[in-house]
């Protein structure tokens, strides 16, 4: 049963974030979740109580060890305890390799893959005390190089290969581990914004629905890796 946990997302305002947070909500659990801008993490928080009271909104980097264990710790406060993290964080910078600057290369890999380590690391200890789960959101582009994609091919496929391997780290504490690796989704990554032109691809409430499945499967067994995309490409 999920009911009275607590989870962590982090890129929580918008987008696969969001639409977790309000799936997980509308099932009993609670929520906290954290976003770099405070303007954009009050106005999530928001709009997120009309599905339940139970939310708390974190001014935080993944890109910081130190701001990601004081968001931790601003949960435990709250909440009490820390049972499910979902490391979803990221952006994305698409240019050849020629001309991507090291600023946007860095930008990307401390976001993208050393920010769900930093999130982990933050959080490992109160998912040891709960048995909990650690989540990470990789990109259909973790295992499919293409033009342009330099940076964030290595960052998503950075993350497959990290949490892959902190699974193994981390079942003999009963922490389960799964990285998704989703295809396009109507979110406003990159630049998009969403309109009845992105209906046929994943839609952030599917991302929550697949997580509170995951949640939801007996404790004996583990879909570590996923793939998820859209049933049909855009016409």
């Amino acid at each position: 049963m999920i009911e009275n946990k607590v989870a962590y997302i982090t890129g929580g305002t918008k987008g696969i974030g969001f639409g977790i947070a309000k799936i997980l909500l509308q099932n009993g659990v609670s929520v906290a979740f954290s976003g770099r801008k405070k303007d954009d993490v009050e106005k999530a928080e928001q709009d997120l109580k009309q599905y339940a009271p139970n939310v708390l909104g974190i001014v935080s980097d993944v890109r910081s060890l130190e701001s990601e264990e004081q968001a931790v710790q601003n949960i435990t406060e709250k909440f009490g305890r820390l049972d499910f993290v979902i490391a979803n964080a990221g952006l994305g910078i698409f240019k050849p390799v020629d001309m991507l600057t090291a600023e946007e290369w860095n930008d990307m890999i401390e976001t993208n893959l050393t920010g769900v380590f930093y999130t982990l690391k933050a959080s490992v200890e109160q998912l040891k005390k709960t048995e909990g789960y650690y989540i990470t959101v990789s990109s259909l582009a973790g295992a499919n190089f293409f033009e342009n994609g330099a940076g964030y091919n290595a960052s998503k496929f950075g993350v497959v290969g990290f949490t892959q391997a902190a699974m193994i780290d981390l079942r003999k504490y009963n922490i389960k581990s799964t990285v998704i690796m989703p295809g396009s989704v109507a979110t406003h990554f990159n630049g998009n914004v969403p309109s009845e032109k992105d209906s046929w691809k994943i839609q952030p409430e599917d991302m929550g629905n697949l997580i509170l499945d995951i949640l939801k499967m007996n404790p004996r067994v583990l879909p570590s890796k996923i793939e998820f995309r859209a049933t049909q490409p855009a016409k």
